[in-house]
């Protein structure tokens, strides 16, 4: 079936089937707002813009898997803020002749990260549009303190969750496959680029333990996200390539690109952060994040920039920093 043929209030039943009320939700979808719970007193809202054509290729990602990466870019930015996501509002623009089975894809794989992260579907608004056009806010409780991206001081810590570039490595893969898709190895990097995870535990112990001084996500890059954080704390920052973590399948495939991706590719939503460095082994110790964490670098005065060092101590070029929505980089 069509959308043309379903319409607009045949489509919202059908999302409201699919996505039953969650918790902490007292009217969900099908009334002109949301009546939700917020315990902790004090929110933390986001949004984020997917269009088809620009975030994504239709031609590379199945619906399910850009429903579960919709949501999980904004929860991304929650647990960059050491946040707690609750509830989310989601609004599509749909081409008409679409079939109703791609939208029902799409809510399953909104449906699978909503229950792996406890998150409710509040509401949201659908209509027509030429192109798919993905509108995602998410509102999320502050339990701690939030992080921001002004606290860090010249000598603290960087560090970063998890791994770096696989989701630009694959991204290149799927540019320029050539037949190369069909290895096994680059099974876990398409996971990484389709499915990313959020790393809201690790974010949470941060704010609880007040370790982080400053925090931001990695979506457009480590040396764009990090130069977004200098810039508001006031500092530079020294980042170690060799001590960057890449994982095995990274470094299988990387080739001659070496540790490009993992400096500017974007889009791993790992957590970029600061922490003072008589906390360190309580950073490094860390152990309920589920998820690795490694030290990096280390900020410098904001004279000295960002620069990023090899193993000889010896500045590497950064042809550029990462992805700008405008400039298109």
């Amino acid at each position: 079936m069509k959308l043309s043929d379903l319409g607009e209030f045949g489509l919202i039943q059908r999302i409201q089937r699919m996505l039953p009320i969650g918790r902490g939700v007292r009217i969900g979808i099908g009334d002109d707002a949301a009546w939700v719970e917020n315990p902790s007193g004090t929110s933390l809202v986001t949004a984020d813009l997917l269009i088809e054509g620009v975030h994504f290729d239709l031609k590379w990602i199945s619906f399910f898997e850009l429903g579960y990466k919709s949501l999980a870019v904004n929860l991304s930015d929650i647990a960059a803020m050491g946040g707690v996501p609750a509830y989310a509002i989601l609004s599509l623009g749909i081409p008409a002749d679409l079939d109703t089975d791609k939208v029902d894809e799409f809510y399953r794989g909104i449906k699978a990260i909503t229950r792996s992260n406890d998150v409710a579907v509040a509401g949201g608004d659908t209509n027509t549009s030429k192109s798919l056009i993905v509108s995602v806010c998410v509102i999320g409780h502050a339990p701690y303190r939030p992080i921001r991206r002004s606290g860090a001081g010249v000598g603290d810590d960087i560090y970063v969750t998890g791994t770096l570039g696989d989701s630009a490595l694959a991204l290149s893969f799927l540019r320029d496959h050539k037949g190369r898709l069909q290895r096994k190895d680059l099974a876990k990097l398409l996971k990484r680029h389709h499915r990313p995870t959020p790393r809201l535990a690790a974010g949470a112990l941060l704010a609880k333990h007040r370790l982080a001084t400053a925090m931001i996500d990695v979506s457009d890059g480590l040396i764009q996200d990090l130069a977004h954080i200098c810039r508001a704390s006031g500092t530079g920052a020294v980042i170690r390539q060799d001590h960057l973590p890449l994982s095995p399948t990274y470094r299988a495939l990387a080739g001659k690109d070496g540790a490009c991706h993992a400096l500017t590719g974007g889009e791993d939503y790992e957590l970029l952060f600061c922490a003072r460095k008589h906390n360190r082994a309580r950073v490094e110790k860390l152990r309920g994040a589920g998820v690795p964490i490694t030290r990096i670098g280390a900020c410098v005065a904001p004279d000295q920039g960002i620069i990023v060092i090899d193993s000889c101590e010896k500045p590497v070029a950064i042809s550029h920093p990462g992805y700008d929505h405008f400039k298109m980089t």
